[in-house]
């Protein structure tokens, strides 16, 4: 069993101590008895109390006092404090799963890898996406993506405005571009705008790799209604994965030509050939995304093997994310000139 306990107690973080208290103590739980839920820490003493009082989980005095009881630490604070906790728990030599982004700069984290290759413990990064069921299902259809459009729109919510919508949504879409896409990036081409937050609430970014795939992604914070979709496209297929509705469409062209097929359209072109454009929607298996992850992360720790979203995999969005925030604010400069 492993002694786990939760940094922050906001929002999310009670989502987190929710899961693993059902990780812990459903009967239909795989991992029943796996984390033994020690308690939380949240600097704000009313939250603190509250959740206390709601969750009947402990509530620690402090991270310190928090990190010396555990075996693992969960980390779902502002982005702007990952840096100090995770290098806490890490120093300790705990492992450590820590929510996207990984931290605050690139700097930080190359830092914290530094101290995680001494510390010799697993990090897993909360990039909850790469456990969408959607994306699961659409995973076995994906080859050699040749162009990828993404649509990351939200409703206002103050949450996570202390960051620019790169790092707060784009994210999600950077990581599960850079798991589809085995290639480096070659050349980044971004524009924002700043609204109603002092850093971008709005970005576009055209992403160019070395293989020749090209990404087109849109994030929004300030939308009249949340949409959550990518689609990518690669030879002879077309795959639509809405992350927010948890849907997956296939399209498939082939030279074979089945008129029996119900889910088919045939389509000729102009030299007279015939192609077969197929349909299906492959079948979605419902999951709770944050408890599969920490799930995942916890045979990682206990089998001794690669966390599912690595500390490297982290490390890498957000040095592109930074890129691109780079880009952006060369667009700006442009502009007022």
């Amino acid at each position: 069993m492993l002694k786990i306990g939760v940094l922050g107690a906001g929002h999310l973080g009670k989502i987190h101590l929710d899961c693993i208290k059902q990780i812990s103590e459903s009967p239909q739980s795989p991992l029943k008895g796996g984390y033994d839920l020690v308690g939380f820490f949240d600097p704000a003493e009313e939250t603190a109390r509250q959740v206390e009082a709601e969750t009947g989980t402990k509530c620690f005095d402090s991270a310190d006092a928090l990190i010396d009881a555990v075996d693992v630490v969960d980390i779902v604070t502002p982005t702007i404090r990952h840096f100090e906790c995770a290098s806490k728990a890490l120093l300790k030599r705990k492992h450590v799963f820590i929510e996207k982004p990984i931290v605050a700069t690139p700097d930080e984290a190359n830092a914290l890898k530094k101290l995680a290759d001494e510390a010799g413990v697993k990090v897993q990064v909360g990039h909850v996406e790469r456990f969408n069921p959607a994306f699961i299902a659409a995973e076995p259809f994906i080859g050699e993506p040749l162009f990828i459009e993404a649509h990351r729109l939200a409703q206002f919510n103050p949450r996570g405005t202390d960051v620019p919508v790169v790092l707060d949504l784009m994210v999600h879409d950077l990581d599960i571009l850079l798991t589809i896409v085995k290639s480096p990036v070659s050349h980044i081409s971004a524009s924002g705008v700043s609204i109603v937050s002092p850093t971008p609430d709005i970005a576009n970014v055209r992403i160019e790799f070395e293989n020749g795939a090209v990404a087109n992604l849109t994030a929004s914070r300030l939308s009249m209604k949340n949409m959550r979709k990518t689609r990518i496209f690669q030879q002879e297929a077309y795959i639509t994965v809405d992350f927010l509705d948890k849907k997956t469409e296939i399209f498939r062209i082939s030279d074979t030509v089945d008129a029996t097929n119900p889910l088919s359209a045939t389509i000729t072109l102009a030299d007279g050939s015939e192609k077969q454009i197929t349909f299906e929607m492959p079948e979605i298996h419902p999951i709770n995304a944050i408890k599969t992850e920490l799930e995942s992360f916890y045979d990682a720790i206990v089998h001794n093997t690669t966390p599912a979203v690595s500390i490297d995999d982290g490390i890498n969005v957000l040095k592109l994310a930074y890129r691109i925030l780079d880009s952006v604010d060369e667009s700006i400069a442009k502009v007022k000139k």
